[in-house]
């Protein structure tokens, strides 16, 4: 349990998106916090809380710094079944642009998958296909290297047997939009990945994420989200594919 209340407090006062907060919006800060949980005694006994945090803010007329922060805590009869925290941080150069570049910093544990840590780095261009009050969808590219470490040595390809580590460079082909619909009654968003490794086609893993915000009052909004993740190269035992569907509060602020 206190595990389960140590990642509480990380939702609520760390510095995501899923429902994307736009670095290209000129506005200097935006924050963006939601958080889904449950808990069930008796038959059943389960505890789950999940959160997301999202942090843009400009810097000068031109740098932008954008964070996007999950965690993850689920036990079942007080036994843990996901204690995740994952972290991705960006540093745009001149956003407003149709294309940019930008850097790109990640870090993420994952109990289920037996992973440690795992962390990568590297640069890459985003493209805006769409960029409108009530309508964004973008595409990006990337490359980057990547460490994992994992709490195994045996995986489901013998190639990777006998280390806890795999190092690789990846590419990243990624898309992500969102869409006021029903005269912005509901906000529709998503975004989706896929990062191959170079140099060995079957090391690759794929994600995405769709959701919507309905607003209810003064940027809080009811929001659900469903999450589909497949790795082709996991520890010996684990699942390849995880599917989370969760519903929850939401709340974005804007500051000039």
């Amino acid at each position: 349990m206190k595990h389960l209340l140590f990642l509480i407090l990380l939702t609520l006062f760390a510095t995501n998106a899923r429902a994307q907060l736009n670095e290209s919006d000129t506005v200097k800060f935006q924050f963006r916090v939601s958080l889904t949980g449950n808990k069930q005694t008796g038959n059943v006994e389960l505890a789950m809380v999940r959160g997301k945090i999202d942090l843009v803010r400009w810097f000068g007329k031109n740098w932008v710094v954008k964070s996007q922060n999950n965690s993850l805590y689920q036990e079942f009869y007080a036994r843990k079944a996901d204690g995740d925290i994952y972290s991705r941080n960006y540093l745009y150069f001149a956003p407003q642009r149709r294309l940019y570049p930008y850097a790109i910093g990640y870090i993420s544990t994952n109990f289920r998958r037996k992973i440690e840590v795992r962390y990568f780095a590297g640069a890459g261009l985003t493209y805006q296909i769409l960029q409108q009050p009530n309508h964004v969808f973008k595409i990006a590219a990337n490359a980057v290297y990547e460490s994992t470490r994992f709490n195994a040595f045996s995986f489901n390809n013998a190639a990777y047997n006998g280390s806890e580590y795999i190092q690789t460079w990846r590419a990243t082909a990624y898309a992500s939009g969102w869409h006021f619909i029903f005269q912005k009654k509901l906000r529709l968003f998503y975004d989706a990945f896929w990062q191959p490794a170079f140099g060995d086609s079957e090391n690759y893993r794929t994600q995405f994420d769709l959701g919507f915000d309905f607003p209810i009052w003064k940027g809080l909004s009811v929001n659900a989200l469903y999450t589909y993740a497949y790795e082709n190269i996991v520890a010996l035992g684990v699942q390849q594919t995880d599917g989370i569907l969760g519903f929850g509060l939401s709340y974005q602020f804007k500051s000039k």
